[in-house]
């Protein structure tokens, strides 16, 4: 007879992503058996599809204590705390020589794609012998795993928000799918040509949305004919601006200052009050958007960037007794602790297994999943999320109850900082981002604003113009504001 005693099985992981090669780290320090089921051919499949893009927070909030243990007793070389990696870093330094170590290799299953949860023997309806009963762990291929616990970190990027306003594909979106890209596009790898020289319409307001106007921008500085809409759903562009040179992530504030720059200039046209209702297909080969509410407008582009976030699915765990907040579909005991409309990244408070439990004994979302709807989730968020399981789970209910987390928010940052993160993300080394500030020091007597300053200064030494004006936008916003004096 096999044994199908809980205390016997592994907790089966879903996904080999950051916040899922976390958990196992966790376990692995515990000793808690474990297998991680990962859908693609290598870990971190996900963030290995946006490697192009930098992140605006640096290593110091981008990599969790216990896999930082378990990498340095195998010798791992530590990235500076205080850069900022793209996607690709994030593999290269850090995610595969995790996935790589002795302690996780042999547990990750790649080309396991999860598609259904339940319990041994029992559907959603019976309550006796639940807590007692093995998940079930069924995969694409037809095999079926046992489980104690299910710790779900398989992320949203497989499910992205539609183009429509209200949360609906827009009519004729499917049709159009050809001319629509998710997330975020390499415009200067392998989606360049599909930007360069032609008008794109960004459709979103967040930091994606942001991250994409950027690189458009600056695209349309090598490539003539590059064109660049941007719509929104609200009438005034402010709230995506961010905080600017007060963000306690410079790298986060430079994208809202290069972006309100970029509007303020006209080198991106801002369609306001844009609520897309309908996508048809244009006998030149394009695309026009039609918005009805207060009045049609329409934008004909010749590409659609849909920076409209993204959204959990939870068809796989159909089986199993979940507690959801209604609005933002994420565990009801978190939903208020991370509500957009309440809080940023930076203001979350800190959560763990039991905001994170349902009503199903053993099953844990966590990750991005776990936020539901809301944009504002950090790595360093989950990474305490799964210590906090991991811990319970090994029996230690006071480490697990003990959630701490010191995230960045908004608060006053160095212009030297923030400067720092715009010069990275153009490439440019510290020695030539103190360069800058030198020159524009010789400037400052003679312009008008910091930002004319930063501008001459960045002409003289050849820096691209796109570029300059980012860093003009947050020295303006550094500078220029009431009260503050030079450098």
């Amino acid at each position: 007879m096999v044994d199908h005693s809980l205390d016997q099985l592994p907790v089966a992981v879903i996904g080999a992503g950051p916040i899922g090669l976390a958990a196992a780290a966790h376990l692995a320090e515990r000793n808690v058996p474990f297998v991680v089921l990962e859908a693609g051919d290598t870990a971190a499949a996900a963030v290995r599809s946006w490697s192009h893009v930098q992140l605006f927070s640096p290593w110091e909030y981008n990599t969790d204590p216990a896999a930082q243990r378990l990498l340095a007793e195998a010798g791992w070389q530590e990235p500076d705390a205080s850069e900022l990696p793209t996607g690709g870093d994030l593999v290269k330094q850090y995610l595969q020589p995790l996935a790589e170590l002795p302690a996780l290799a042999p547990h990750i299953r790649y080309g396991a794609t999860v598609t259904a949860l339940s319990r041994l023997g029992i559907d959603r309806l019976r309550t006796a012998g639940r807590e007692q009963a093995p998940f079930v762990v069924r995969l694409a291929d037809g095999e079926e795993l046992l489980a104690r616990t299910v710790i779900d970190a398989s992320g949203t990027w497989r499910q992205p928000n539609a183009v429509g306003a209200n949360g609906l594909p827009a009519h004729g979106e499917q049709d159009a799918a050809a001319w629509i890209t998710h997330g975020l596009p390499d415009v200067f790898g392998a989606d360049r040509d599909q930007h360069a020289g032609h008008h794109t319409v960004v459709v979103g307001a967040g930091h994606s949305a942001a991250n994409t106007l950027l690189a458009l921008a600056e695209l349309a500085d090598a490539a003539p004919g590059t064109s660049i809409t941007w719509a929104i759903r609200s009438a005034d562009p402010s709230a995506s601006f961010g905080g600017g040179s007060d963000d306690e992530l410079p790298a986060r504030g430079a994208l809202g200052s290069g972006l309100k720059m970029l509007v303020d200039t006209g080198r991106v046209t801002l369609a306001a009050n844009f609520r897309t209702h309908s996508i048809r297909r244009t006998g030149d080969n394009q695309v026009e958007l039609i918005s009805t509410q207060g009045g049609e407008q329409s934008i004909t582009a010749d590409r659609i960037v849909a920076a409209t976030g993204f959204r959990p699915d939870y068809g796989i765990s159909d089986e199993l007794r979940l507690e959801l907040d209604p609005i933002m579909s994420a565990p009801r005991a978190l939903a208020p602790l991370i509500d957009p409309n309440q809080h940023s990244c930076g203001t979350v408070t800190p959560h763990g297994y039991r905001e994170l439990a349902h009503p199903e004994p053993g099953y844990y979302i966590v990750g991005m999943k776990s936020y539901g709807r809301a944009p504002t989730f950090l790595m360093l968020t989950g990474y305490e999320q799964v210590r906090s399981i991991a811990a319970a789970l090994a029996g230690d209910l006071e480490s697990a109850q003990s959630v701490e987390l010191q995230l960045p928010e908004t608060g006053v940052c160095s212009v030297t900082a923030g400067g720092e993160a715009i010069a990275l993300r153009l490439g440019l080394s510290k020695e030539e981002h103190e360069q800058l500030l030198h020159v524009t020091a010789k400037y400052l007597g003679t312009s008008a604003t910091a930002a004319d300053a930063v501008l001459s200064a960045a002409t003289e030494l050849g820096i691209d113009h796109t570029a300059a004006l980012q860093l003009a936008a947050y020295a303006a916003d550094q500078f220029d504001a009431p009260g503050a004096t030079g450098c």
